[in-house]
């Protein structure tokens, strides 16, 4: 086979372990360098902005929390901030903190999820959390444990865990009773220690030296760390509210994939865990500032391998809010405000597990949607992800086998715990090498 010649190699994985939704990469390698590198997304768009149109704003919580099984609630808060900012609606404290409650639930229950099920697996040279489990079952019982209580947290407030139906415009359609907040809070403070030992087992998993410059989008709120609420900031000095968004990010279509991919002045950015934490760290409680300095690794930081370990650390931070939140819980008869639609156009987002989710609802006067707008966490990051692996696996070095790439490239999507379904709008590999 001459230079000019292409030796095709292909890798098929038809559905991909450990990774919602499915998707290829396609690497072409000429003379020990990437030429091509595309993050192939090819399932077919789900329309939900479309089923939207035309029905009133008191069904859009529940239709749009159908978008993720993994994190319905962060679509159900961003969709009722943008309806109640439109509407001019305060729904006040005892709401925004439960709402602040449920996404702890969720934080917690997909964190988990990821770190033993999906991402773990990957360090210590398994193919699926099972065969783990064989030889490290205390680490998966306890990440299991800790998932089973993030979801009985939104089992408490949104009526199940799966698609939970209790948020509405306004606030809830139903406040907790006093004897079940009461269980839950006793668990969660035994929770404690558990979750304080998994940061200090995440941060004892060797992880890749891929230190990298990216650009850093997160929500950050005037006192605590941005859960359900707060201005949108960037790492270079951006502080914007979510109805200037369009100002400043823009999606755009890419041949290769079904998902839209989003710029921040024309470049790639991160969202998610590890660009909340280094933009908000001085939010946390000084208890969990210090326990990431104590984890060794130096914050903000610029690997994204170290996105594990942040997850673990929401994870120990969402427990703890939870007990601060159910602490002194008194039981409202009334548990959502009037709400009197009018038209106009709302913006609203919110930090879903994968990082920040924006909304816009288009309503006229009879509360019908009339248009709508979501942006995934997901879409945001996928420039990133392309990026990401394009320097990382020149670092990891081109020469290595198509197994060891796939192996690499596997572990840097994970990373980004992505929710392709849920962008559309692993992994097959194809390896081209020149």
């Amino acid at each position: 086979m001459d230079d000019t010649q292409t030796r095709k190699v292909d890798i098929h994985v038809p559905v991909l372990a450990r990774v919602e939704g499915e998707g290829a990469l396609h690497l072409r390698i000429r003379g020990g360098a990437i030429e091509t590198l595309t993050l192939q997304i090819y399932e077919p768009p789900r329309l939900f902005e479309k089923f939207l149109e035309g029905r009133s704003y008191e069904e859009v919580p529940d239709m749009v929390a159908r978008i993720c099984g993994i994190c319905p609630v962060a679509y159900q808060i961003s969709a009722v901030n943008a309806l109640e900012n439109l509407f001019g609606i305060d729904p006040g404290p005892w709401v925004h903190a439960m709402r602040r409650l449920l996404y702890c639930g969720e934080w917690i229950q997909s964190h988990c999820l990821h770190i033993h099920l999906l991402a773990t697996p990957d360090y210590f040279g398994y193919d699926s959390a099972i065969a783990m489990a064989h030889d490290h079952p205390d680490v998966v019982r306890r990440g299991l444990a800790l998932q089973g209580l993030g979801n009985d947290i939104m089992n408490l407030l949104g009526a199940r865990s799966v698609h939970p139906v209790g948020v509405k415009v306004g606030g809830f359609h139903h406040a907790p009773h006093a004897d079940d907040v009461a269980a839950l809070l006793a668990r969660l403070r035994a929770a404690l220690p558990e979750s304080e030992a998994l940061v200090h087992w995440a941060a004892s998993v060797a992880m890749p030296d891929d230190d990298q410059p990216f650009t850093c989008v997160s929500m950050r709120d005037t006192e605590e760390y941005p859960v359900h609420r707060g201005r949108i900031v960037a790492s270079d000095g951006l502080a914007i509210d979510a109805s200037e968004y369009d100002r400043h990010f823009a999606e755009y279509q890419v041949e290769h994939s079904t998902a839209l991919y989003s710029h921040y002045q024309d470049k790639p950015y991160l969202v998610g865990p590890l660009a909340r934490l280094n933009m908000n760290r001085d939010r946390l409680p000084d208890a969990i500032q210090q326990l990431m300095h104590d984890t060794g690794v130096t914050w903000p930081s610029r690997n994204m391998f170290n996105s594990m370990l942040a997850r673990a650390i929401e994870v120990h931070y969402a427990i703890a809010e939870a007990v601060r939140l159910l602490q002194g819980y008194t039981r409202v008869q009334q548990p959502a405000v009037a709400v009197t639609p009018r038209a106009g156009v709302g913006y609203g987002c919110s930090e879903a597990p994968r990082g920040l989710l924006w909304h816009r609802y288009a309503v006229d006067g009879e509360g019908r949607i009339v248009a709508a707008r979501i942006v995934p966490p997901t879409s945001q990051n996928q420039a990133r992800i392309e990026e990401d692996l394009r320097l990382s696996l020149q670092d990891f070095g081109l020469q290595h086998g198509d197994d060891a790439l796939r192996l690499h490239c596997e572990k840097v999507i994970r990373n980004y715990d992505p929710c392709i379904s849920c962008a559309t709008h692993f992994l097959k590999l194809q390896a081209e090498r020149l």
